[in-house]
């Protein structure tokens, strides 16, 4: 049997994890689960799932919870804190551990998951994002196993050979192609875009996703994030990845080689196929997805994302050519304008604002010594910035 930890238990890829585990009961248990404050949630999932623990970021969630399991038989052994999320991803009886911890919440568990040497299925670009160059040298020191849970990254990694540790030169590759559905708003009139609504933007047309991931997908921030984590991933840079809008979420990236070959990974919009490829790699299991009907999805259409719909996208790809705290500071500028947005404090149009006001403001730095300490206080002085300009965007 292999232990499972879930991190973000009660969100979108918990649930679909929970779900793909659930249908083999022969091969995995889940050990673990964690969320952040939603107690409700996580009552139900222990109690469906069984757990030896559970773990809420927030300790007055974790006293709720305490109260919700209090009649359930051999309840799980409930932690509280921040801190309970890392020991969460380094127990010894957890072989994997699926961090989908959505933001900047998610690095410290992440990181502490490869240190520990697990399986690391990793759904939280942001660790990738904001500390990139410290996760990738951990995972490397201990022998840690990542595998990428975005739909995106986790078909370039079925379509590049298992050496591709070896750079893309030294396998013939031309190029990454990253696709996305362009979100709710690709044919919205640019003048109607300042007046969508969070409810608009939440609402996203091929993927089940939770808020923040969906405003990301409306802004293309979220390519954008993908694009700095595929450069980490796979050892490149931001000029060997291309963006393409791909409506119907069916190819779900590609990789070009140099002899014109172009490989792709097809497959209904569905998390749960890329979680189980991870959970059983290099081997498959089903997911519970259904199978792709090509005669049904009839055409694939194709264009390129333009800089006066998705400038977030080019706010990204100017963090990812900076390199340095850069894409740190545009996690962080981000997270505090998308969370404004979705409280009605901004417009959808002055997301992209703030970040490249904040970007602007907090030139980048080059990665120290110091480590996750420099891109938490990079991350402190960002967040704060970015809440001084949010005004200044209204007006």
């Amino acid at each position: 049997m292999i232990g499972i930890s879930v991190l973000g238990a009660t969100g979108s890829i918990g649930i679909s994890t929970l779900d793909v585990v659930g249908r083999h009961p022969e091969r995995l248990r889940v050990v673990a689960l964690a969320a952040r404050r939603d107690a409700e949630g996580m009552a139900a999932l222990c109690r469906r799932h069984r757990p030896v623990y559970a773990a809420m970021a927030d300790k007055g969630a974790a006293s709720r919870l305490r109260e919700l399991l209090s009649g359930v038989p051999s309840p799980p052994e409930v932690l509280a804190g921040p801190e309970s999320l890392e020991t969460l991803a380094t127990l010894p009886e957890a072989d994997f551990v699926m961090a989908a911890i959505v933001g900047a919440a998610g690095l410290m568990p992440t990181l502490a998951a490869a240190r520990a040497g697990k399986r690391l299925l990793l759904a939280n670009k942001e660790a990738l994002v904001v500390a990139g160059e410290i996760l990738m040298r951990t995972v490397a020191q201990s022998g840690a196993v990542l595998l990428p849970i975005d739909s995106e990254h986790n078909a370039i990694f079925q379509c590049l050979p298992a050496d591709y540790g070896r750079g893309l030169d030294a396998l013939g590759v031309e190029c990454i192609l990253l696709t996305a559905s362009g979100g709710p708003f690709r044919d919205t009139p640019l003048g109607e875009l300042p007046a969508v609504t969070p409810e608009q933007a939440c609402a996203h047309p091929n993927w089940d996703m939770g808020r923040k991931i969906s405003v990301d997908s409306a802004t293309m921030m979220n390519k954008g994030l993908e694009l700095i984590e595929a450069c980490w991933l796979f050892a490149t840079t931001p000029d060997r990845i291309r963006v393409l809008i791909h409506p119907q979420s069916v190819i779900h990236s590609l990789v070009q080689y140099v002899d014109g070959s172009v490989l792709a990974q097809l497959g209904n919009p569905d998390m749960r196929t890329p979680i189980a490829h991870a959970l059983a790699w290099p081997e498959r299991m089903v997911a519970g997805v259904a199978p792709l009907d090509l005669i049904d999805v009839a055409r694939l259409d194709f264009e390129a994302p333009g800089s006066d719909r998705y400038p977030c996208l080019g706010l990204a790809s100017r963090a990812a050519a900076e390199g340095g705290t850069a894409p740190a500071i545009l996690n962080a500028a981000n997270e505090v304008a998308v969370a404004a947005f979705l409280e009605r404090r901004i417009p959808f149009t002055s997301i992209a604002e703030v970040v490249a006001r904040v970007l602007d403001g907090l030139p980048s730095e080059p990665m120290t010594g110091e480590g996750v300490a420099q891109v938490l206080e990079v991350d402190r002085r960002a967040r704060a910035l970015a809440e001084q300009n949010l005004g200044v965007s209204v007006g």
